[in-house]
């Protein structure tokens, strides 16, 4: 008997410290994991069939003492090995969704069941227990424990449904019917975390959230809806306030163009008339950003389509195609390039300013050319791209107060892409000569081009992909081509 023990002791201990040898050198819980688990268990399992110790019956009450207990103490590790295995399928089969943080309460609930039953066949098969007798037993005192910790457990079976029904996933962003708005980052046995929109964690009992209205916005994906609403003054027909906002949105960069954006009339009256403008955005968190742009558009559209807002006292129409200097002078202090003119250098630029209508579809400016005028736009919407059919770049798009051409002008260059009209336009030029008559009056003017040209040159080069001597440019460098571009 010694020797057959000692045998089997050796069969064993060279089984074990393979697998400890093997979780050295993979520490890592995964796959590699797992399958090292399973040739383990399947090792252990041939090893004590082999050996006559069948792990799933119940042992002989007329064996040796020291017998009962090795084969007990096998029948115990078998017992145990084949539960982690069945848990370690269950982690590595989360992983492989992707989802691991989302699945831990679904996890530890099936990891605990694992476990659970295994420790009842080891009472059974190992012990030679009434496995019957303990479940009632313990069922009283279970009766005990549960109304102790009635609230816990609500929380725990509540996060269970709520993981179940897949009703939230880290990641989503969603509103409560109280008003608590937020980004999923944790649901556990007790409660569901949420980053807000300040970066402070909210945290949700389960039994709360589960009688609760939940809205999520992150499905069925993450592009958010949104919309804003605009009053304007009941003097000009809904129908040029339409086609107005509908040039604002196809102006705006930030939302989305499928599904398309719409503006809809939802009032009138002897004062005002109400537009919503509706579109839909990439992420809930790009929804300020884009409506911040809106609002920037809407000032300048309805300035250049002289639409006055409805609390603005009545003015005289002022259309983009009279030609007043007064319009082209609020054309050119909306424009950034122009910011740091005098009043009287204002002024001059606007009475120069000469007025073209293009139609939808022409071409402004064309790729490798050289302008000989600035251009401001005053009505409409452009764009400025480059490449072929889907392959096409995108740069910018242009809207009243916008200012193209200052390549040409300003340094001599060509142009990086075609700028062209998404709907009939209508911009004021200002020729070459007329620039350079400022810069010689105040040549301090060249230096603030400079700056804003080097903002715009180094985003166009980014997306561009343009050679890194041009990325390269500083404002003093393009300082020196414009005083130099104009002998000063």
């Amino acid at each position: 008997m010694p020797s057959v023990l000692t045998d089997l002791w050796i069969q064993f201990a060279i089984l074990f410290g393979a697998r400890a040898a093997a979780h050295i050198v993979s520490p890592a819980p995964g796959t590699r994991r797992l399958i090292i688990d399973c040739v383990f268990f399947l090792a252990l399992t041939a090893l004590l069939l082999w050996n006559g110790i069948p792990p799933y019956s119940v042992e002989d009450l007329g064996s040796a003492v020291t017998l009962r207990f090795v084969h007990g103490s096998l029948k115990t590790i078998w017992w145990l090995a084949g539960a982690m295995v069945l848990a370690n399928c269950a982690r590595v089969f989360l992983i492989l969704e992707h989802k691991p943080r989302e699945g831990r309460l679904l996890q530890d609930l099936v990891v605990a069941i694992i476990y659970v039953s295994a420790a009842l066949c080891i009472i059974a098969y190992v012990f030679s227990l009434p496995v019957g007798t303990i479940i009632a037993t313990s069922g009283v005192f279970a009766i005990v424990l549960g109304l102790a910790l009635q609230s816990t457990l609500n929380d725990v079976f509540s996060g269970i449904a709520l993981n179940l029904n897949r009703l939230l996933s880290v990641g989503d962003w969603v509103v409560l019917d109280d008003d608590v708005q937020g980004k999923v980052v944790e649901t556990n046995w007790r409660s569901t975390q949420f980053l807000n929109k300040t970066g402070d964690l909210v945290v949700v009992p389960n039994s709360i959230l589960a009688k609760s209205r939940i809205t999520n916005l992150s499905v069925p994906d993450i592009s958010h809806g949104a919309s804003l609403t605009v009053k304007m003054q009941a003097s000009v027909p809904p129908k040029a306030i339409e086609d107005t906002m509908h040039q604002v949105l196809l102006g705006s960069r930030e939302i989305l163009r499928s599904p398309s954006p719409s503006v809809s009339i939802t009032g009138m009256s002897r004062d005002c008339i109400e537009v919503e403008l509706s579109f839909r955005v990439p992420t809930l968190l790009s929804v300020a950003k884009a409506r911040n742009e809106i609002f920037d558009l809407i000032y300048r559209h309805t300035f250049a389509a002289s639409l006055p807002l409805a609390s603005d006292p009545p003015a005289e129409k002022t259309a983009a195609g009279a030609g007043k200097p007064d319009f082209v002078k609020g054309l050119i202090s909306l424009a950034p390039i122009f910011a740091n003119l005098t009043n009287d250098e204002a002024n001059a630029l606007a009475s120069s300013a000469e007025r073209v209508v293009m139609k939808q579809g022409a071409v402004i400016a064309r790729k490798d050319s050289t302008t000989s005028a600035l251009m401001m736009l005053a009505r409409g919407v452009a764009i400025v791209e480059d490449g072929v059919d889907d392959g096409r770049i995108e740069f910018a798009r242009l809207s009243p107060g916008d200012v193209l051409g200052e390549r040409g002008v300003l340094l001599g260059s060509k142009e990086v892409a075609d700028t062209i009209c998404l709907t009939d336009v209508t911009l004021y030029q200002i020729s070459k000569g007329k620039i350079a008559e400022i810069l010689r009056e105040r040549p301090a003017i060249a230096e603030d081009l400079a700056a804003l040209l080097l903002t715009r040159t180094k985003a166009e080069d980014a997306l561009h992909q343009a050679c890194s001597d041009r990325a390269s440019t500083t404002a003093p460098d393009l300082r020196m081509r414009i005083l130099r571009l104009f002998h000063l």
